[in-house]
């Protein structure tokens, strides 16, 4: 499993940001492989962290070439002051059964 984390400074929001952000999401939710997903903000940085979960890497590279996260990419410094990607390999996951989470169901496959 892979999960893949989009952090960023947020700047300027307009609809065309919001169109392609909804874009974004419906494709990832519709590539086979894709898990789920959750998002986090720091209040004291401002930084958001938005988490992706994949059963391969083959699926997380579908959303990296589709148009519209490469449409979205190339504008990103029209919305955002910064951001960075980190990509990574999930070796565990683990937990009480109180918390729900995208990869909850998953965590006895990748003990």
């Amino acid at each position: 499993m892979y999960a893949s984390t989009f952090m960023f400074a947020k700047g300027e929001y307009d609809d065309d940001f919001h169109r392609l952000d909804h874009a974004i999401a419906e494709a990832a939710k519709a590539i086979p492989g894709y898990l789920g997903e959750e998002s986090w903000e720091n209040t004291q940085t401002g930084l958001i962290s938005n988490v992706y979960y994949w059963d391969s890497l083959g699926a997380l590279q579908a959303l990296m070439r589709h148009p519209t996260h490469q449409i979205a990419k190339a504008k990103q410094a029209k919305w955002l002051n910064g951001y960075r990607v980190i990509i990574s390999e999930v070796l565990r996951t683990y937990g009480d059964a109180l918390l729900d989470h995208p990869v909850a169901g998953l965590a006895e496959q990748h003990a």
